[in-house]
């Protein structure tokens, strides 16, 4: 199937899930999505859930078969709903509400989300977007597998405010890096190990070009603090992939294995999986509904 889906797009009915808890939406955002659809035509209806309802409001809305769904909040939230959705289900368009935003920066571009959804719903078509599995769990920007996912769990406690949990979480994280490892494999050939495994779709990848077919592999092998430490400042001040200690490559299909239960953060989210994954690419994961190429601001993270 190629990129772009040249079906005619015809919106009428609206669904938007707004997360009030992703760090970048804010006051009144249901209220000028409501409006914005208004002034379109659009017969709409936006949720808010509360936490612990974001799931199964989810479900509810794709249940419904809307058109569209929109997406107000992070990396996270998108996953949620364009799974739900899937190859078959309504179009969606992930807006930046949250605290990374890759997926809705790579389509819409760094302004404002109002903006972005406005030049979607008017001049827009669907696009065919990658993405990546795990045991099962999609993700549509980046799968770490490995101790240092369990930082997403001290990140749920910052977000919480319970700040002696995050930092008992982080140490956590930083003292099994170094003692767990993950045997791997990708395409069916090529087996090593390594301390974490990431593996990221071509729509965020800065190695890959969105048409390649596959995902970016990374093995991060740090032998020391010492290095462990010197990877951490090139992630901050240049490309990591620069550090001798990373391995990168495409891969269409692989696995890892570990001795315990292996945590994985999935687009920011945190999953503890079992003891063996497998993974794998999926050309088209879902349809966005995104501006057309000419148009588009996006820019690649």
């Amino acid at each position: 199937m190629p990129l772009i889906d040249r079906t005619e797009v015809s919106i009428r009915r609206v669904h938007a899930v707004i997360n009030p808890a992703s760090g970048g939406v804010g006051p009144g955002a249901a209220d000028e999505l409501s409006a914005l659809f208004a002034e379109l035509g659009l017969e709409h209806r936006v949720s808010e859930p509360a936490p612990g309802e974001l799931e199964a409001t989810v479900r509810a809305a794709v249940d419904a078969a809307p058109d569209l769904m929109v997406v107000l909040g992070g990396d996270g939230t998108a996953r949620l709903v364009a799974e739900a959705c899937g190859p078959l289900g309504p179009l969606v368009a992930p807006l930046s509400g949250g605290t990374m935003n890759k997926l809705g920066r790579a389509l819409y571009g760094p302004g404002p989300w109002r903006e972005a959804l406005f030049g979607a719903l008017t001049a827009g078509e669907a696009r065919w977007m990658p993405g990546g599995e795990v045991d099962g769990h999609a993700f549509y920007c980046r799968a770490v597998l490995g101790a240092p996912a369990l930082l997403a769990k001290a990140r749920e406690a910052v977000r919480a405010r319970k700040l002696a949990i995050a930092r008992r979480r982080v140490l956590i994280a930083y003292r099994r890096a170094f003692v767990t490892r993950l045997r791997y494999e990708f395409n069916g050939s090529e087996i090593g190990s390594g301390m974490v495994v990431g593996l990221i779709c071509p729509t965020v990848s800065r190695a890959l070009d969105e048409d390649e077919g596959a995902l970016e592999a990374v093995v991060l092998d740090p032998p020391n603090t010492r290095a462990g430490v010197r990877l951490a400042l090139h992630n901050l001040l240049g490309d990591w992939r620069e550090d001798p200690d990373v391995t990168v490559r495409p891969c269409i299909r692989g696995r890892a294995w570990a001795r315990d239960p292996i945590p994985a953060m999935l687009d920011g989210e945190f999953f503890r999986l079992g003891r063996r994954v497998e993974a794998r690419f999926r050309a088209h994961a879902f349809r966005a509904l995104a501006p057309r190429p000419d148009d588009s601001a996006a820019t690649q993270a």
